[in-house]
């Protein structure tokens, strides 16, 4: 069983929310660390400032006794790391340094790993629903998709040079919600969401919530091996741009990658080569591997997540209150009569 556990990444909010989790009944010492302080409450959890992408992480790990780790320090958007160099530096070079920690640690006993579908890439050629044991028809050639495919290559490496080590690689869905903050959720913020003409990428959506219950499950369980992580259900983008009351702008297919790419240098949305496939095309998780072995079944279906989400935010708008709001008969007469300069007493 574990009893001190390191959450790496908890500067942004899942990792936080982990860490509080996994310290609130007080069985575990909980340690999280990220270069930058944490922005949100780690409840009982420690906070440690250390860079995962330096040797000073080996020190962390052996200093506290460390035999539980949960890395979720991964960054699936280049603004958020100042570009993609740093982006790929975070990712990749901060997992080989924290996986090397690992490695020479005596007491080290258990490795959680927070993946993305994204390893599946996008394409024509996907199956209805990806299993855990097959590969991408195309291999994401950039980005965080490409990211976590190395990471995971790394991961199981480590797997084979310690095999007295249980190791979990949860591939969570799209993470959206009250509080989600990913590349679906930013994407669906905008005012006009642009669409690729003619497809309706498919989902399979992660509720935080599901999420931290799920990476705290592996963490106090043993489950060793990889698995799929989302909702049953799932929803096109179509649906998602509706029930969120977006506006919704067709773009041409061949001209989706100037579009991203505008969007990035104007700040409006980081979207990236990967990521314009995944909404084109989208992908399907096969989930029924996670439920076989933990029971887990997500209290969100992808329907519910989205529209937790699309009530914590600000309102779109072909929202449906505002909608209806804005086509009330009586405040379209007023308005009429605002225009035409009539008083109130004239009849509409």
């Amino acid at each position: 069983m574990a009893r001190v556990v390191l959450v790496t990444g908890v500067s942004r909010g899942l990792a936080a929310r982990v860490a509080r989790t996994l310290a609130a009944p007080g069985d575990l010492t909980v340690v999280g660390v990220d270069v930058t302080p944490p922005r949100y409450d780690l409840g009982a959890a420690t906070f440690v400032r250390a860079d995962i992408r330096s040797p000073v992480i080996a020190k962390v790990v052996s200093g506290r006794g460390v035999d539980t780790v949960v890395h979720m320090a991964v960054v699936s958007a280049p603004a958020a790391a100042g570009g993609r160099a740093s982006m790929k530096e975070i990712n990749v070079i901060g997992t080989m340094q924290l996986l090397a920690a690992c490695q020479q640690a005596d007491g080290f006993a258990k490795l959680v790993v927070q993946s993305s579908g994204s390893v599946y890439g996008a394409s024509p050629r996907d199956p209805a629903r990806f299993t855990e044991d097959m590969a991408a028809k195309v291999a994401p050639r950039d980005g965080y998709g490409k990211d976590a495919v190395e990471i995971e290559g790394y991961v199981r490496g480590l797997a084979r040079r310690r095999p007295d080590v249980v190791v979990t690689t949860l591939r969570l869905g799209s993470l959206v919600g009250a509080g989600a903050d990913g590349l679906l959720t930013r994407y669906l913020s905008l005012p006009v969401v642009p669409r690729v003409a003619g497809f309706d990428a498919r989902f399979q959506l992660l509720h935080p919530d599901d999420a931290v219950t799920a990476l705290e499950l592996v963490t106090r369980r043993d489950v060793p091996g990889t698995f799929n992580v989302a909702a049953e259900d799932v929803v096109t983008l179509g649906q998602a741009v509706r029930r969120t009351g977006r506006l919704a702008a067709p773009v041409p297919q061949p001209a989706a990658p100037l579009v991203a790419r505008v969007s990035r240098r104007a700040r409006l949305a980081d979207i990236t080569a990967d990521q314009v496939a995944a909404l084109t095309y989208g992908r399907g998780l096969d989930v029924t591997r996670f439920r076989a072995a933990t029971g887990f079944t997500p209290r969100y279906s992808s329907r519910q997540a989205l529209d937790d989400f699309a009530a914590a935010g600000a309102p779109g708008p072909l929202d449906p209150d505002r909608l209806g709001a804005a086509l009330d008969p009586d405040r379209l007469r007023r308005g009429l009569d605002r225009v035409l300069g009539r008083g109130d007493t004239t009849r509409g």
